[in-house]
């Protein structure tokens, strides 16, 4: 798929926050060194909304701040969660003393990093609470309502709570106002063709020429049938067939109707949809208060659309027309320049290159290491994260089967951001220091669940742990015990959920196993082990991230995070062993 991009597409995110921010400047503020920003003249003495999610589906998010919107936008990486250092101080750029509300799409690394970011403002005294939109009715059953998707509906909860804040309504009120209108919202999905990520050679998805599939998730995740193309008047018909039975209308409703564009459907066809779809609403004696045509939530250039009902009665109503502006959505009668931006030429701004320089890996001596010096420690987290640099096309190809191909960038960008730390640490006396350093780099740069969960293997297990000049095999035994520990507790996976713990766990049962045999031996088995746990992943019905959707489906294909995990169990044994 032809893109316009520049060469180095690691700075995608960026480019795309500078020239929004650029063309905008009368509206919004950049927030220090970090990709969000901010409504420069959001009203005072008032609750603050912070939203945010993964770039790549614009305009959501960056296109719903302003007046009568959220205060404040965090932004991630393409199709990944920001991480909860750039959502604290998203929040904290904002919070005027009367609570921040975060409105976010129900996706596991944006619930993981969201929460971490509201432990950190709560620890900083900020009064928080989140709303997770969860409208996506095709994603998972009634029953399982807090696992299902965030999609277009975003839009409509974002419009209703950042009218109750800038109504100057109480925390608890605002919170109770945008839980409403997200529970009186479903969206239903149908996908015409893939989109395509900066930096994948390969569509998020494939679907042959003349197919479609219906309830197809945002990031490619799979729907719940795939067809046969057909006319758009049988397309609606089964889309509305779907909405109603699920949200049960009944004579004089009133509703509000957004038929979304996923990226590359033009507004032709999305006018004779909801041509088709009020034809429907008019027979069953529907009240359409409100209805949108346009895009509001995409992927890249998917081709298809959404349709997303909101259930109305007198209050939302009164939030849903409330006046509002951005660049990107507007109602009333707020347009125009609200700031005077002085004429200055700002310079330009300064992208952090992902890059860092080669990494030369020493050791203290050649053969088997019996222990692991601070020095030695640094040099095998280095390798480690240029082996799992190096496996990024391989990471990147597993993660595409069932999930939406983003877990090597992710890793990659994260050890990265490890290696140019650990590659300053020269002279550290504390070896835990260097584990908690690496963790804490990735924690803080992945997005994503990935960088709460793989950050947490190397932060968990040495965070608080007695200074030690070398680690010996039972050290790094109750570390990593520690760090599964930690990981469990957050992500709430067990063995066979189809998750990284699948490797993880079995290499930290044949770390205690085997510390009574040295270094090498115990990390051989454990190596074995987190391979088996791999390869047993491909038995498993994930229940957790963007593949629990595929059911059984998911069969026959390995889990990208155990993956992850047999390469650092691999690393650290080539490393102790000098078979790099």
């Amino acid at each position: 798929m032809k893109k316009i991009l520049n060469a180095d597409v690691s700075n995608v995110v960026e480019e795309m926050l500078a020239g929004y921010l650029s063309a905008y400047k009368k509206y919004y503020k950049k927030i220090g060194d970090y990709n969000a920003f901010k409504y420069r003249a959001s009203r005072k003495d008032k609750v603050a909304l912070v939203i945010g999610g993964g770039s790549g589906h614009e305009p959501l998010f960056s296109g719903y701040c302003g007046a009568g919107l959220a205060d404040a936008v965090a932004c991630g990486n393409i199709c990944a969660s920001p991480n909860p250092e750039l959502i604290y101080e998203t929040a904290k750029a904002v919070d005027q003393g009367k609570g921040v509300l975060f409105i976010y799409g129900c996706y596991a690394g944006d619930n993981l990093n969201f929460d971490m970011a509201e432990e950190l403002c709560q620890a900083d005294g900020i009064k928080t609470a989140h709303v997770r939109v969860w409208d996506d009715f095709a994603s998972a059953p009634k029953e399982r309502y807090y696992d299902r998707r965030g999609i277009a509906g975003d839009v409509f909860v974002i419009k209703v709570a950042g009218a109750a804040c800038d109504a100057g309504l109480e925390f608890d009120e605002v919170v109770r106002i945008a839980k409403k209108a997200r529970d009186n919202i479903n969206t239903i999905g149908l996908a015409t063709s893939p989109g395509t990520l900066p930096g994948n050679d390969k569509p998020t998805f494939e679907l042959a020429e003349d197919e479609m599939e219906f309830g197809m998730g945002l990031h490619g995740e799979p729907g719940i049938e795939r067809t046969k193309m057909m006319p758009a008047d049988d397309m609606v018909d089964r889309m509305y067939r779907e909405i109603k039975a699920e949200m049960g209308f009944k004579e004089g409703d009133r509703l509000a109707v957004l038929v979304n564009g996923l990226g590359s459907t033009p507004l032709l066809e999305l006018n004779i949809v909801y041509y088709d779809l009020h034809k429907r609403f008019a027979k069953d004696g529907l009240i359409i208060h409100d209805a949108e045509v346009k895009t509001y939530c995409t992927c890249m250039e998917m081709g298809g659309f959404s349709i997303t009902i909101l259930k109305l009665d007198d209050e939302l109503i009164k939030y849903l027309d409330a006046p509002c502006y951005s660049p990107y959505y507007a109602k009333g009668e707020l347009t125009g320049a609200v700031y005077q931006v002085e004429d200055t030429v700002e310079e330009e701004p300064e992208f952090d290159e992902n890059d860092v320089e080669e990494a030369v890996i020493v050791r203290s001596r050649e053969g088997e290491l019996t222990e692991l010096n601070v020095e030695d420690a640094r040099n095998m987290l280095i390798y480690i994260a240029d082996k799992i640099i190096g496996k990024k096309p391989y990471l990147t190809e597993v993660d595409s089967v069932i999930g939406d191909g983003d877990h090597g960038i992710g890793m990659a960008g994260g050890m990265q951001k490890a290696k140019k730390k650990l590659m300053k640490m020269q002279g550290e006396e504390n070896v835990y220091k260097l584990f908690e350093t690496a963790g804490q780099a990735m924690l803080m740069s992945m997005g994503g669940a990935s960088g709460v969960i793989f950050g947490s293997l190397y932060l968990a297990g040495a965070k608080g742990m007695d200074k030690k000049t070398a680690l010996e095999a039972a050290d790094l035994a109750v570390m990593e015990r520690k760090s599964l520990a930690a990981i469990k507790e957050r992500g709430k996976a067990e063995v066979g959920d189809k998750t990284m713990v699948d490797a993880l766990d079995p290499a930290v049962a044949a770390l205690e196993a085997n510390q009574d045999k040295g270094l090498l031996e115990m990390l051989k088995a454990a190596e074995e082990a987190a391979r088996d746990g791999m390869e047993k992943t491909k038995d498993y019905i994930a229940k957790f991230g963007r593949a629990k959707s595929l059911m059984d489906r998911a069969i026959g294909h390995q889990d990208a995070g155990a993956t992850s995990v047999y390469f650092i169990f691999q690393g650290m044994r080539e490393f102790v062993e000098d078979k790099m």
